[in-house]
């Protein structure tokens, strides 16, 4: 019996891909859920019936405005979003 050795395939690029941490809000409505990503230009949402379906759905929908535009949406000016809040407040209207 004759042993082989297995050649990996090599290719002068590498595929691989930045890793961007986004902060994602995540709203629980009546009717549902809606997520967005905060430090993105352009408007992305994400939406669905759990909290789950929500993040996955905004997840694809960054992905794709990433692909379509680029990874200028990332701002390279701005300084990234460190910590996200929740404030309620009164407004007299």
């Amino acid at each position: 019996m004759i042993k082989r050795k297995t050649q990996k395939k090599r290719t002068g690029a590498h595929n691989h891909k930045a890793l961007h941490n986004v902060k994602i809000i995540v709203e629980k409505h009546s009717d549902g859920y809606v997520a967005y990503p905060l430090g993105i230009k352009g408007i992305i949402v994400g939406e669905g019936d759990s909290y789950d379906e929500a993040l996955a759905d905004v997840k694809s929908a960054i992905r794709f405005h990433i692909e379509t535009f680029g990874p200028d949406v990332f701002a390279q000016d701005d300084l990234p979003v460190l910590e996200a809040f929740v404030a309620e407040a009164g407004i007299a209207v």
